[in-house]
């Protein structure tokens, strides 16, 4: 059985730990359980790349196979107009 690629994306925050807790638990011997921390001084070029190509906004989020887990779906990034939507800046 080949080897499953997992990528777990963090910035180490306790639901970031939490996620990377549940995914090394979770994980068989066929899962290759890769944890990149996007915080400032962490994060590689290689993390960051990854993640951009990924589409990821948000974390913790987990690719399994070079494909965003759903239930790190959608990945929306904030925006200037979605909070103006949403009330903020409007007294």
């Amino acid at each position: 059985m080949a080897n499953r690629n997992v990528e777990v994306f963090t910035a180490g925050c306790p639901l970031c730990e939490e996620a990377v807790k549940m995914v090394r638990d979770l994980a068989c011997e066929n899962c290759d359980v890769q944890v990149h921390d996007l915080r400032e001084g962490y994060a590689t070029n290689e993390s960051r790349e990854k993640a951009a190509r990924y589409g990821i906004h948000r974390v913790p989020a987990v690719v399994v196979d070079g494909k965003l887990v759903d239930c790190c779906v959608p990945q929306t990034p904030v925006s200037l107009e979605a909070l103006r939507q949403a009330g903020v800046g409007q007294g």
